[in-house]
């Protein structure tokens, strides 16, 4: 859909014409998975695929959000003094709590505005689409209202609307590697410090195919909370031995000289310091031009996910494991929370029709419905893309 496409869309519903476009990216994690609440580090890349917003501001205090996403839902209409989440709007809570926490933190939101969004993030594949939103979001109040706003605070604010208004109990990942992305670049995170490293991610010669299970989960409704207290109870027992503040903060040496006595807790807490090492080792791997490695890395990581954190599935595990079988893979795993969504694969160009027919073919006959492959390229992290002067 064209820009002017959007455009006349925005007038039809509004009846004004736009005034800014904005645009924020989904997002894939290369590798460290579930390990962001656990004070480790993350090694995601921001997408060309994400949310638009295009907007216009207003001189009274309504809020009217429409989403060509959801059109049987027409234009939702809230007022500033009226921001409470409303699990009757739907997709609208993310943006409404992204006003509200801006408000509360003392910016000026005075007025209200129109906005039109279009997402070609595939809702509840795990790419991040609710963050997405936040931060379009976030940069059109940035900009509509002229306020100051560093960008990582921005990220932050993102994450309290997750956590204090959605109420899922998430990590900082999603929003900064939405916020801070860079083309042509992966994003190592330290998610207890905010400390971050871009790292060069030439693949020349290879494509990231995001391969989406087509089994639909809530991050609210999975079981992604529960892992969170078991790592929060492996740590406390490890805490006797060693008083470290998270389980970041631990080695898989130190780690292979402890028994917790609950085989469970042990191996939550394995898959999440062995992860946090596995996103070192690719930095690594990466600045060394070695892809290989990284892709062996990228395997061993969805062995951990689906053996001691057990978030994969069967939908998941078929995906990776006829991806594992092809010729030219580099590497492939899970991304995101789990329990359906999405896995990413590198692989050869070359390949790349041969790999999504053959993988298609396994897994549908494997799951009995098909799967959906998109072809993916690194891109910026969220911005203003065009104004209008009207």
């Amino acid at each position: 859909m064209t820009d002017q496409t959007l455009k006349q869309i925005f007038e039809e519903q509004f009846g004004v014409q736009a005034t800014h476009r904005f645009f924020a990216p989904g997002r894939i994690n290369l590798i460290g998975e579930h390990t962001d609440y656990n004070g480790g580090h993350v090694f995601p890349c921001a997408l060309t695929l994400g949310t638009h917003a295009i907007a216009r501001k207003r001189d009274d205090a309504t809020c009217r959000f429409y989403s060509l996403n959801f059109e049987a839902d027409g234009i939702i209409e809230v007022g500033l003094d009226d921001l409470t989440h409303n699990p009757q709007d739907g997709w609208t809570n993310y943006a409404k709590g992204m006003v509200h926490v801006l408000r509360e933190a003392g910016y000026a939101i005075t007025s209200g505005f129109d906005v039109l969004i279009k997402g070609d993030i595939p809702n509840g594949a795990g790419l991040s689409s609710s963050a997405s939103l936040e931060l379009v979001i976030g940069v059109m109040l940035e900009r509509l209202y002229d306020l100051s706003l560093d960008r990582v605070e921005l990220v932050k604010f993102g994450q309290q609307v997750e956590n204090h208004y959605i109420g899922v109990n998430s990590g900082i990942m999603d929003q900064f590697a939405i916020g801070m992305g860079q083309a042509g670049s992966g994003l190592l995170l330290d998610c207890q410090t905010l400390d971050y490293t871009y790292a060069p991610l030439d693949l020349t010669g290879y494509t990231i195919i995001i391969m989406n299970t087509n089994k639909r989960r809530e991050l609210a409704d999975s079981k992604y909370n529960e892992r969170r207290a078991e790592c929060e109870q492996a740590l406390e027992q490890l805490q006797q031995v060693r008083p470290y503040a998270t389980l970041g903060d631990w080695s898989m040496a130190e780690f292979e000289t402890v028994t917790l006595d609950d085989e469970r807790l042990m191996r939550r807490a394995r898959h999440a310091i062995s992860e946090n090492e596995r996103t070192l080792q690719a930095l690594e791997a990466l600045q060394a031009g070695q892809l290989e490695e990284f892709g062996e890395l990228m395997n061993a990581s969805h062995r951990s996910l689906q053996h001691d954190y057990e978030v994969t599935g069967q939908e998941l595990d078929a995906l990776v494991e006829a991806a594992w079988a092809q010729p030219g893979v580099l590497g492939a795993r899970m991304t995101g929370a789990g329990f359906g969504g999405c896995a990413i694969a590198i692989v050869e160009t070359s390949t790349v029709d041969r790999f999504i027919d053959a993988v298609g073919q396994r897994y549908e006959s494997q799951i009995g419905y098909p799967a959906t492959f998109y072809t993916a390229t690194v891109g910026d992290g969220a911005r203003e893309v065009e104004r209008e002067v009207i």
